[in-house]
């Protein structure tokens, strides 16, 4: 891999992961983000998995956060040496084998279509399916957690059919209700907070899943298996 470093700057340049090599980029000083070479798919995800487990025992790390196929870990300290810690996270990874986290299974059940499917005719359009259509691929679907983020207790979905993938929207929604159901891209998931939102909501889900009093606030972690279950189809 071939690293550029620009020493007046905190952003550090690295050639684009190739299907083969892995990607790591700085953020800020303390930070650096390893992506995943190829597809966004569960084996890269058991890597990554395999990869936090194997950092969480360096001593002069702060923090590792596992993302979607990335990996971003805080160092304690600034390294003194930005260009080591590119090598050694790099070696890190060339030496992750997978793993599999063995999660719980999440049932929530679904209002698909009425007032809160306001994307639902759009995605027919895109994909050429029929509402009925789309509401059966994506409640017959499994679905795991590889990551939370974004908002407290959203989890990001993989397992998504790709007849079904709908680009996130070039101007979001104002003000998407929380617990919308939602698709953006190439994952689903369900709207943690009313607000603005890029993604496009098919129906609505009233299951609680952050709750900030409980040990474990978020209801959803990594591993997880989701499954959709539609309660109601209004069309």
């Amino acid at each position: 891999m071939i690293v550029t470093t620009n020493r007046r700057a905190s952003q550090r340049e690295i050639v684009p992961a190739t299907n083969s090599q892995a990607r790591v980029s700085s953020i800020g000083a303390r930070s650096f983000l390893l992506e995943a070479p190829g597809d966004f798919d569960l084996a890269a995800q058991r890597r990554i998995w395999a990869l936090s487990q194997t950092v969480k025992g360096w001593p002069d790390l702060a923090e590792n956060i596992p993302g979607m196929t990335n990996l971003l870990v805080i160092f304690k300290e600034t390294p003194e040496d930005p260009d080591a810690v590119v090598a050694r996270l790099l070696e890190a990874w060339e030496n992750a084998r997978s793993m599999d986290l063995k999660g719980k299974t999440i049932e929530i059940a679904v209002h698909y279509g009425g007032d809160h499917a306001m994307d639902l005719p759009a995605l027919c359009d895109l994909s050429g399916l029929s509402d009925r259509e789309v509401i059966r691929i994506h409640h017959e679907a499994t679905y795991r957690v590889f990551a939370l983020g974004s908002a407290p207790g959203f989890g990001y979905l993989h397992g998504l059919d790709p007849r079904i993938y709908m680009p996130r929207k070039t101007v979001p929604s104002l003000k998407m209700p929380k617990g919308c159901v939602t698709i953006g891209g190439m994952q689903t998931g369900v709207a943690m907070l009313t607000g603005p939102n890029g993604w496009n909501s098919i129906g609505f889900a009233t299951l609680e899943m952050f709750d900030p009093t409980l040990p474990s606030p978020a209801m959803m972690a990594p591993g997880d298996t989701v499954r959709f279950l539609p309660a109601r189809i209004e069309l």
